[in-house]
């Protein structure tokens, strides 16, 4: 039993306070649900002028093909305009806890980045779940990273300066996608860059328990995320590495990490011990919590200090490894 929860960090709890008004109880996540959150999130898709930014990226949106006969995966391909040849890739997959959410959005953060550092984005759309069970989507994410490096001079893009990076399901997907290159083969990843990353399936750590109804993305949330992307194994002794990371029994020979989370959400514990065990096989692993950050609260409320700080350790992270590649 935990006596409170962690205090949330001022400004987040002015705007948890503000989201409570507008939602007294945080209905539990369901089926029933589901169609309203994905028809909010079609409504923000954004337009291709708007992700060229005013014409400093040059945008394409192929599709590619897909693992051993699935179907194609749409990327989004955002490169700086002018930006010389043989530049890094940010391979991003999104977060929305493998049930919902678009590659086309909430990537203002990403571009900036890209941006900064003069590297190709390429945005992943993979398949949801419950539609889409795993491996539906790990699947995509290495068909996808198999294509661009197989075009890397299609694109101008360096194949061995490319870093796996997501938030929420997309920070587990990345942090599965570097398991699998290593145990499947594919281009070497430079590094890999995980913004409150979903990681264990089991959904019982103390900080789930400890924060469980605070903030929107509860052990409710987090708990249906995981049941549409395994179903009844969900928590079992038989979950694959490749689906919840925290599951793998080897952390061995992995790229760089950079991992972060806020103090006060329900992955703290779980991200916790992923770098932990990192470190315990000898690899390289960076690890930022964030005090009384909620989930994505660098995403809702960017002007903060905590979000200025927490993007400016992401760079300062990826400025070191770029540099001594």
């Amino acid at each position: 039993m935990f006596a409170a929860p962690v205090p949330l960090d001022g400004r987040a709890s002015v705007a948890y306070d503000a989201y409570m008004a507008e939602e007294p109880e945080l209905a539990p996540m369901s089926l029933e649900l589901l169609p309203r959150i994905r028809a909010e999130v079609d409504a923000e898709v954004a337009a291709i002028e708007d992700l060229s930014r005013g014409g400093r990226f040059i945008v394409s949106q192929p599709s590619v093909p897909g693992l051993d006969g699935d179907p194609q995966v749409p990327l989004l391909i955002c490169t700086p305009a002018g930006a010389p040849a043989s530049r890094p890739v940010l391979y991003f997959m999104h977060g929305g806890g493998f049930f919902c959410n678009d590659h086309r959005i909430g990537l203002d953060q990403q571009l900036e980045t890209a941006e900064r550092f003069g590297a190709t984005l390429i945005s992943i759309g993979y398949r949801l779940a419950p539609e889409h069970p795993y491996p539906a989507q790990i699947n995509d994410a290495y068909a996808g990273l198999l294509w661009a490096a197989d075009h890397a001079d299609e694109f101008g893009i360096d194949p061995e300066r490319i870093v796996v990076t997501g938030y929420s399901a997309g920070g587990g997907l990345s942090a599965a996608l570097a398991l699998t290159v290593r145990d499947k083969g594919g281009p070497r990843l430079l590094g890999q860059l995980l913004m409150a990353p979903m990681l264990d399936d089991r959904n019982d750590s103390a900080s789930a328990m400890q924060m469980d109804g605070i903030e929107f993305w509860n052990r409710s949330h987090n708990g249906f995320g995981w049941s549409s992307l395994l179903g009844d194994v969900q928590g079992g002794a038989d979950v694959p590495q490749y689906a919840a990371p925290a599951r793998a029994t080897d952390l061995t020979r992995l790229p760089p990490a950079f991992l972060d989370v806020g103090s006060a959400e329900c992955l703290r514990d779980e991200v916790l011990a992923y770098a932990d065990r990192i470190w315990q096989a000898g690899g390289k692993a960076e690890l930022h919590v964030w005090p009384g950050a909620i989930h994505a609260f660098d995403r809702d409320d960017p002007e903060a200090r905590i979000s200025k700080a927490a993007v400016a350790a992401r760079h300062n992270w990826l400025e070191r490894l770029l540099a001594t590649d």
